[in-house]
């Protein structure tokens, strides 16, 4: 498979994606104070990059 700029920018954004929602999912569920709002903030940031935003 030959990896041209769009796979890798198809690759990035997913991977931007997941991490995006694993940490807002890390402030929602597994942090219940001060800290899960500074997860879920940086899993927004790390969502609205991925989407171009």
């Amino acid at each position: 498979m030959a990896m041209n700029k769009n796979t890798v920018l198809a690759w990035a954004t997913f991977i931007m994606i997941f991490v995006g929602l694993g940490l807002i999912a890390l402030g929602a569920f597994r942090y219940d104070d001060v800290a899960g709002w500074g997860f879920a903030a940086v899993g927004i940031g790390f969502f609205c990059n991925s989407m171009g935003v």
